[in-house]
């Protein structure tokens, strides 16, 4: 899940070479994090970072599917399913893996994205809501839910990039889903990425490491990305087994492997017999319609209506207009920071409040013994969404302060 991440568009299928140059040159000049600069206009997404947890919600049935799963071992198989079909498109938003990648919008302090999602079988519904919660350093809370199924996940992520020849994106934090019927909590890591292909002009998202989902009735997902090196791999590669944390890890229940980009299958893990395959391009796969309100309906701290002219200019390739309207919005928030120190008055985020680390009990439950760290003191402590934080929102949600001031 996301939060700030690499994205690409449909209208580049190879990156300019000049432009692959120019975007190498500025990288380089820069040290330490680079998650808060700006990209060249040309190398922009027509989207804001704070949308990225849509992810997860655009398939409402594979999101409330572990909900309705009877079996306990098989929730964790549909956890599974549900963590990875949502690496494609968090990675690879509008696009695919022969175009070349792009940088979302930088989300400003206070921005808010929500969004809904219908399955077009009446199975489930979802909604999500993010916000930037903090600039530096970038932190976005996110919480996505299937109401009706009792079903949610909530999570936030600090993202930190650094260039060495490719882009290593590293994210601190998690997201925690949450099963009403079983009680029953899966802890979810957020994967480290690299921005690879510099070289050809095509630039694509790795992951790598290996990482655990893991469940509150003792099973585990244990997850090895890999990828393509420089002389062997296959881009996008995983290998994935399930076992329950009292029995031997190398007799897993389920075994999953393949390209997170374009399909795996799973296999039996005492038969080795294959019992699921996946396809990311089949037609049934495709992300539902996402439902929003309109750009001139939205409140302006909304992403949407608060980026429109930037995005617009972006699907039009009109690079002036990209950067005069990002100017109009970037110094309004400068200008809002210097108001805020000057009065002595500190931003307050409107849906998400932070916990002290020692707080949170699921986590620290869930992740003992298997060497994970909170990391609350790198992110501000521990986001979560405000007890009825949704209920009955009205617009304007801050009054007549606006984005720009």
């Amino acid at each position: 899940m996301t939060t700030q991440q690499i994205v690409l568009t449909r209208s580049e299928t190879k990156g300019s070479p000049m432009r692959i140059t120019e975007l190498v040159k500025v990288l380089s000049t820069i040290k330490g994090d680079l998650a808060n600069i700006t990209a060249p206009p040309s190398f922009l997404a027509p989207s804001s970072v704070v949308e990225n947890p849509r992810c997860w919600a655009e398939r409402p049935a594979v999101f409330a599917a572990p909900a309705l799963e009877s079996s306990p071992q098989k929730r964790s198989l549909l956890v599974l399913r549900m963590f990875l079909i949502g690496l494609r498109n968090q990675y690879y938003i509008a696009g695919g893996p022969n175009v070349s990648i792009k940088k979302p919008l930088n989300a400003f302090l206070g921005e808010l994205f929500f969004a809904k999602y219908t399955d077009k079988a009446g199975i489930a519904s979802t909604e999500v809501a993010a916000e930037q919660v903090s600039h530096h350093p970038p932190i976005t809370a996110i919480h996505v839910a299937s109401r009706e199924h009792g079903i949610r996940a909530e999570g936030y992520s600090r993202v930190e990039m650094t260039f060495s020849g490719s882009l290593n994106v590293r994210q601190t934090g998690h997201a925690v889903l949450h099963i009403d019927k079983y009680d029953e909590d899966h802890l979810l890591p957020l994967p480290t990425a690299q921005v690879r292909g510099f070289l050809s002009t095509c630039l694509y998202p790795e992951l790598w490491g290996t990482y655990k989902i893991v469940s509150s009735s003792g099973y585990i997902s244990e997850i090895t990305f890999s990828g393509a090196g420089f002389l062997r791999g296959k881009k996008n590669y995983f290998e994935a087994r399930i076992f329950h944390k009292d029995d031997d890890r190398e007799k897993p229940l389920y075994v999953a492997s393949g390209s997170w980009s374009k399909g795996w299958e799973v296999k039996d893990g005492v038969t080795g017999k294959i019992i699921k395959q996946y396809d990311v391009e089949a037609e049934e796969n495709d992300p539902e319609p996402m439902q929003i309100a309109d750009v001139k309906d939205q409140d302006p701290w909304e992403s949407r209506r608060a980026w429109n002219d930037v995005i617009q200019g972006v699907r039009g390739s009109d690079w002036m207009t990209v950067s005069r309207a990002k100017h109009i919005v970037e110094e309004g928030q400068r200008q809002m920071r210097r108001d805020e120190k000057a009065s002595g008055v500190s931003w307050q985020p409107f849906l998400f409040e932070s916990i002290p680390g020692e707080e949170h009990s699921v986590f620290h439950r869930l992740a003992e013994g298997i060497n994970w760290h909170l990391s609350a003191s790198e992110t501000k402590g521990v986001w979560r969404l405000k007890d009825g934080a949704l209920d009955g929102l009205q617009t304007p949600f801050r009054g007549a302060l606006t984005p720009i001031g």
